[in-house]
């Protein structure tokens, strides 16, 4: 049978391929047991919920048919809704937990299975580990849908308002309702469709939302706000005058973003804007975690203010498990690929907040975002990023890190290698704190390649060599 890992955010798979009702049925199944051991006594009850790839809404059924006939209470979601929600909701209404069908940022002909744990967030590798190890030892047990209604065992639900409540009570509404210009938000047909537009609007403020529509297909672009994926955004920038892009990814945990010139904003260029807003207008104070890749800029920032800085693996649910120790004084954290978490919401990332937060940062500062980074280069070094995905045999991509870690070169396209770091993959840091990291994702087939630099030419440069490396050249 079909062996079934958790990665950094869940367990997917082709859609018919591994992921199909059979499997959904043995994680939830797994994930049953795994409740239960936690909470022998009961009663249970969870919140299922779904993102707008091909068939979510059958497979979150299933789900929920499982959690019936081992009688735990589900509430399934009645539409799509971003992943966030159905974590605060687990954590505002004291859940046992939740499952959200999604995979997230992947290619369309994938799907996948995320349990939010009953604190709100990402469940731990702890947790994980512990629900692949029960899938299989028992037999699942479903209920029909109907008789699951029926016997109060599946209550089909809209999406409750307690999440968009939050979301609207943690950022300065007023101030983003009476700014003028206009911003335009881009859910990539994901589960983000109008949330920006709906809670922003009503002011001076203009807010359009393109790509709002439901497709599998995601517009023939993978559901990830990269610079590859945003043509559309970065083309009603320009054709509109929008002074701010905002996207999310497919289930909306994710912030994208680009400026007014309708360049990308990258992921760690967002993190140092929202800790520096935290920080210097809202006046807050705390922890700071980053990724192992992410920015020395967020380093810079963080020991400039004295603040303890922890770096953890790739993948969020290590920031995550962060902010679940009060003795941390976690302020803020967030990892490359656009998943950040702030203090006062929910122990896991949030793309609705996060680009509501970063439109806040920008009326405060009463800049176009290009001035804002700039200022932030100025203060703190310039630095750019790029990450490539590619696509080569697993084994050949392991090598190629292994290798790295134990004969590290002392040169890497002629500049000296003054460290190494060795997290998660293999990180090559020259001698102005530039660097190159390869890495074997932990949820595709694929190979990353990541680099920041102090120069857009010595990034371009560092970025192609490891690439070549990467393809065997």
């Amino acid at each position: 049978m079909t062996t079934i890992k958790f990665g950094t955010d869940g367990w997917r798979a082709r859609i018919a391929e591994d992921f199909t009702y059979a499997n959904v049925e043995r994680v939830t199944q797994a994930l049953v047991e795994y409740i239960k051991s936690e909470k022998p006594a009961g009663p249970w009850a969870v919140m299922v919920g779904y993102d707008r790839r091909f068939a979510s809404e059958w497979f979150a059924a299933r789900a929920a048919e499982v959690f019936a006939g081992n009688n735990v209470h589900a509430d399934l979601l009645s539409c799509d809704a971003p992943t966030p929600l159905i974590s605060f909701e687990v954590k505002h209404r004291s859940l046992d937990g939740g499952v959200v069908i999604t995979a997230s940022h992947n290619p369309p002909d994938f799907n996948g299975y995320k349990f939010k744990a009953p604190y709100g967030g990402a469940a731990t590798p702890k947790i994980t580990d512990q629900i692949e190890h029960r899938i299989g030892e028992a037999p699942v047990r479903r209920m029909p849908l109907d008789e699951a209604q029926r016997s109060d065992l599946v209550a089909v639900i809209a999406p409750p308002e307690d999440y968009r409540r939050a979301v609207e009570a943690f950022v300065d509404l007023d101030r983003i309702k009476s700014s003028e210009g206009l911003v335009i938000a881009d859910p990539m047909h994901g589960t983000g469709g109008r949330w920006i537009e709906t809670i922003a609007s009503g002011g001076r403020l203009r807010v359009e939302t393109i790509r709002a529509g439901r497709d599998p297909l995601f517009g023939g672009v993978f559901p990830e706000p990269m610079p590859q994926h945003l043509g559309a955004l970065a083309s009603a920038i320009r054709e509109r005058g929008a002074m701010l892009g905002l996207a999310t990814d497919g289930d909306a945990d994710r912030v994208g973003a680009m400026d007014e010139r309708g360049e990308y904003i990258n992921t760690h260029q967002i993190l140092a804007i929202l800790l520096l807003h935290m920080v210097r207008n809202r006046g807050e104070r705390g922890a700071v975690a980053r990724t192992f890749s992410q920015s020395v800029i967020v380093r810079r920032i963080a020991e400039s203010y004295g603040f303890r800085l922890f770096e953890k693996p790739i993948g969020f649910k290590h920031i995550g498990d962060l902010m679940l120790d009060p003795a941390n004084d976690y302020l803020i954290g967030g990892e490359e690929s656009g998943g950040i978490g702030v203090r006062g919401h929910i122990p896991e990332r949030d793309g609705i907040l996060n680009s509501l937060l970063l439109l806040e940062a920008v009326v405060t500062a009463g800049k176009y975002p290009s001035e804002i980074v700039r200022d932030i280069w100025r203060e703190f070094g310039e630095f750019h990023f790029e990450r490539r995905d590619l696509h080569v045999p697993v084994e050949q991509g392991r090598r190629l890190v292994e290798g790295l870690r134990e004969n590290p070169p002392a040169e890497f396209c002629g500049y000296a290698v003054a460290d190494i770091a060795t997290l998660d993959g293999t990180k090559l840091i020259f001698e102005d704190e530039s660097w190159i990291l390869f890495r074997q994702s932990g949820t595709e087939p694929l190979l990353r390649v990541y680099c920041e630099a102090a120069s857009i030419g010595k990034m371009t440069t560092l970025i192609a060599e490891g690439e070549k490396r990467a393809r065997g050249g």
